[in-house]
Formats: C-alpha cells, sequence, structure tokens
C-alpha cells in the first residue's frame, strides 16, 4: 500500500499544525512555551487557550490515529503521534503536570472538553483503550468537572451534550437531560435548507459546519447505539447534514477561497469540518463524489494554511484567515483556539486506497459552473 502525493502532503501540513502544542504538552511545557495571541489580554486567554489546543488538534488528528493499517510510509509517524497524542492528554488531566489543564473555571473549558471528548469518540481504540488507567478515571472526572459551567443559549448547548456522549461511551453514565435538551433546542433553531439558527437568530457564518452538523450527528449516533430516544432524531438529522455538505462544496471557489462571512474566520479550513466529516463518513450528497471533495479541501487547505505569516518562526498558527491578520480575530479568539483547522483533515482517517484517495481528479463545482460547464440547477432541500 502506497500513499498518493496529495495525502503525503495533507499529513505533512497535519503534522505541522499539531506538533508545537501536542508535543510540548507530552513533555509539560506547553504553559511555558505556546504563544498566547489574542485582542484580550493574556490574562483573559490563559486559562483557557492550551486546553483549547490540545481539543482542537485532537479532534481533526484522530481519525488518522486510529487508522489501520496505514502505508510503511506513515507507520513511524503515526505511531510517534499516537504516543505523543496519549502523553498530552495524561498531562492535561494529572494534578502533578506543570500541564493539568482548566476543566471547570470559567465558561469557556466546556468548548474544548467537548472538542477533546469529540477527539476520544472519534479514536476511542488509540486515545482511550490505550490510555493508562489513572488517565482514564482522571479524564472521566474532568469532564465531569465541566458540568459546572452553563452553556450559552446557542451552539454551546451541543458542548454538553458532546462531554455526555462521551461520558455515555467511556464510563456507561450520562446526564441525558443535557443531551435531550440540546437536540431538542438545536432541532428547534432548524431554519431550512440544511441550516440550523446558531441560537433563536441565524448568523451567517460557519457555526452548522464549525460545530452543528458534526457535534449533533456524532450525539445522536453516539446514544442511539444505546438505545436512547433521541435517534428518533437522526434521519432528519442526516438528510439536512447532506444538504449543508452539498453547500459547503458550492462556496469553495476555484483558487481555494470562499466568503469571509461572520465570526471565526481564524479558524481557517476548520470552516470546512463538516465537509471533511461527511467525506469520512461516506456520506456525501448526490452529485458530489470524493474525489471532487479532496480537490476542495485541498485548495482551501493550501489557500489558507499555505499564506505566508501563517506560522510563527517557532511553528505555532497565528490568528488570520490567510496569513496573518490579527485583527480577524474576535475577542475570544487567541493562539490555542486556532487549532480548530485541523478538522479539515479528517479523511486521512480513510484508508490511502479509498476512493477519496485513489480516484482521478474532478473539478468542483464551483470549477466547473464557472468553466462555462453545463450542469442541473441547484434545489434548496423540501421540509425535514
Amino acid at each position: 500500500m502506497t500513499a498518493p502525493p496529495i495525502r503525503a502532503r495533507w499529513i505533512e501540513m497535519l503534522e505541522r499544525v499539531v506538533t508545537p502544542p501536542l508535543s510540548a504538552l507530552a513533555q509539560g511545557r506547553l504553559k511555558a512555551t505556546m504563544p498566547i495571541e489574542s485582542k484580550s489580554t493574556v490574562q483573559d486567554r490563559e486559562p483557557y487557550t492550551h486546553l483549547e489546543a490540545l481539543g482542537r488538534s485532537l479532534a481533526g488528528l484522530a481519525p488518522w490515529l486510529e487508522l489501520e493499517p496505514v502505508p510503511a510510509v506513515e507507520a513511524s509517524r503515526q505511531a510517534q503521534l499516537r504516543g505523543m497524542a496519549r502523553q498530552a492528554i495524561e498531562n492535561a488531566v494529572d494534578p502533578g503536570s506543570p500541564d493539568q489543564l482548566n476543566f471547570d473555571r470559567g465558561s469557556q473549558p466546556v468548548v474544548d472538553a467537548a472538542f477533546l471528548a469529540q477527539a476520544l469518540l472519534r479514536a476511542p481504540r488509540q486515545l482511550w483503550h490505550h490510555l493508562n488507567g489513572d488517565a482514564q478515571k482522571r479524564l472521566i472526572a474532568a469532564w465531569r468537572s465541566s458540568r459546572v459551567i452553563q452553556p450559552g443559549f446557542n451552539n454551546w448547548l451541543l458542548f454538553s451534550a458532546t462531554i455526555e456522549a462521551a461520558l455515555w461511551r467511556f464510563a456507561g453514565d450520562a446526564d441525558f437531560m443535557r443531551i435531550d435538551y440540546a437536540v431538542r433546542q438545536i432541532n428547534e433553531w432548524y431554519k431550512g435548507d440544511g441550516l440550523y439558527g446558531d441560537g433563536p437568530e441565524f448568523h451567517w457564518d460557519y457555526y452548522n459546519s464549525f460545530v452543528i452538523h458534526p457535534m449533533l450527528l456524532e450525539v445522536l449516533e453516539t446514544i442511539g447505539a444505546r438505545g436512547a430516544a433521541d435517534a428518533t432524531f437522526l434521519p432528519a438529522v442526516r438528510t439536512r447534514a447532506l444538504r449543508y455538505a452539498a453547500l459547503l462544496e458550492r462556496l469553495v471557489a476555484p483558487d481555494g477561497s470562499y466568503p469571509g462571512t461572520g465570526r471565526s474566520l481564524a479558524y481557517r479550513c476548520g470552516a470546512f469540518h463538516h465537509l471533511a466529516f461527511m467525506a469520512l463518513r461516506h456520506e456525501l450528497p448526490g452529485g458530489v463524489v470524493p474525489a471532487q471533495v479532496r480537490g476542495v479541501l485541498d485548495a482551501v487547505i493550501r489557500r489558507t494554511l499555505g499564506a505566508p505569516g501563517t506560522f510563527d518562526e517557532q511553528g505555532w498558527l497565528r490568528v488570520g484567515l490567510c496569513g496573518h491578520q490579527p485583527s480577524v480575530g474576535e475577542p475570544y479568539i487567541s493562539t490555542g483556539s486556532l487549532y480548530l483547522c485541523s478538522t479539515a483533515f479528517l479523511p486521512l482517517g480513510l484508508s490511502a486506497e479509498d476512493p477519496f484517495w485513489s480516484d482521478p481528479a474532478v473539478p468542483s463545482t464551483s470549477e466547473r459552473l464557472w468553466g462555462g460547464i453545463d450542469m442541473p440547477a441547484d434545489h434548496a432541500l423540501g421540509p425535514s
């Protein structure tokens, strides 16, 4: 089994992104070495930014860590990152570590405890079952400690639900009221055509992709496997997820750019978390094939992470969408926040022989339309 060149390039870029935070945390030196760039003061973001870097890095890296087998050229690098990721988690919850992280002070930790939970749901074998017993107990306790945080009345409800889903999966118990409330409330905020409101109002941003669609699916599927009643929402949620994936694929221009609208643009290619997630699941909408999504994601990754100024001299991400653009970051954005870009790389969890990697290139919808190729009209999703 050999690795296609584009796959090798993705692995190289993903390693470049996640190695600084994971390596530092695995050595117990994350707080000592990670810069904190933010519009807010360092004191405002320091309690949260390190857990952000861990949870968000692993949320995108996890499927590749879980994959077996991989091409020989990937095996040693994968093994190194598996060990690094597990040691990073162990240090994050070790009360004797200088890098023990905050799961329960302030409001932000519920967000990144959830991204960490999402990572373990995506790589249960490598990130949970190979974790040492003490670390498992401490991680369960850390997730439970985050229950003191009241989530915002918006996409944050899914962070609490994702933590409970992980507790159900790995500890066998959960607060199902938090899950049920989140699922039902998000469902009430559905606006149509594959889009949910982030709270009662609609925001034209990428939170349907950053958080809502992927977490809603993963929560429902995790608890559904145990026979929970909320799984009755799944058919409609999956239909909407397919439509939103189709919309994301259409948003990318031939040069890899996309509309710079809404909050959190500094998450860069993480704006296509959901499209990458659906490709990983082999659940793409009709008329969209895996090689087409490969090209779209590759263009976005290169446009957002390949721009000069994206990384500082020590290899840490800097605030921006295309290069270093500090003004793009909201006050809640800091260095750790930026690692949500890792989620664009989810298809690395597919075998190197999967059609996503092995099929010949297929032009994107945007390339075909703006290349003058005749195509069927797009249609909105009906009631679901």
